[in-house]
């Protein structure tokens, strides 16, 4: 395997075959030793971090290959933290798509005058740029259209594909007696066929999950999903 990328939670190697494998790290997002799954600095390590989150991405992942829904993921392996994927291509330099069931997080500091914490909020999406040095600024479907990043229809199919995979999501924790206010997902375009696919991982890393109105941090939350 060779090397590619060092990122803020995983690296990402290359195979011979043109396939991907990515190794997760114990390192997760947050500011002042503080977890926050929408921040762009690595904030704090958690021991065992990386294979609850894949253990969590693969099982999500499994569900989305039953219903059909297309993704990179390919096979994992838990004991040694990888998941090997399809190669991918991302939009631009990079984008998160965030979907809202709950005000909370960065919605709330920017809207704050209008919504209050916990506000329900109806699968909204929200689309921003990877870009630490401009803290991820947020990104309309005409803009990323106007800067040539995807187009409108793209821009329409990765907002339904957001919405159908949060809400599996969503679903299956409910059944858990946990609640997701949001979560964070990655997409790209399959490198062979082109298709708009979901990319990275789906993880407590990502997501922000509630049980009777108390935060669940995210190592819990894989206890809980798997008890």
């Amino acid at each position: 395997m060779k090397l590619t990328y060092e990122g803020k939670t995983k690296n990402v190697y290359q195979l011979d075959n043109g396939n991907i494998v990515l190794k997760f790290k114990d390192d997760v997002t947050g500011e002042n030793g503080v977890f926050d799954p929408g921040a762009n600095t690595v904030g704090l390590t958690i021991e065992g971090a990386g294979k609850a989150g894949l253990r969590m991405t693969t099982y999500f992942f499994e569900k989305l290959m039953e219903k059909s829904i297309p993704t990179h993921f390919i096979d994992s392996n838990i004991e040694e933290s990888t998941m090997t994927v399809k190669e991918a291509k991302v939009f631009g330099k990079g984008l998160e798509v965030i979907c809202r069931f709950k005000a909370v997080g960065s919605f709330l500091r920017r809207y704050g005058a209008y919504c209050e914490e916990g506000q329900p909020l109806d699968a909204f999406v929200e689309v921003t740029i990877k870009d630490d040095d401009r803290q991820d600024p947020p990104i309309s479907k005409q803009g990323l259209s106007m800067l040539s990043i995807l187009s409108e229809e793209e821009y329409d199919t990765l907002e339904k594909l957001t919405q159908q995979i949060s809400t599996l999501v969503k679903e299956d924790l409910a059944s858990k007696g946990l609640e997701l206010y949001d979560i964070k997902l990655e997409f790209g375009r399959d490198a062979k066929t082109k298709e708009i696919i979901l990319i990275d991982e789906i993880s407590g890393g990502n997501m922000r999950v509630y049980k009777e109105g108390q935060y669940i941090e995210p190592l819990a939350l894989e206890a809980l999903l798997f008890e």
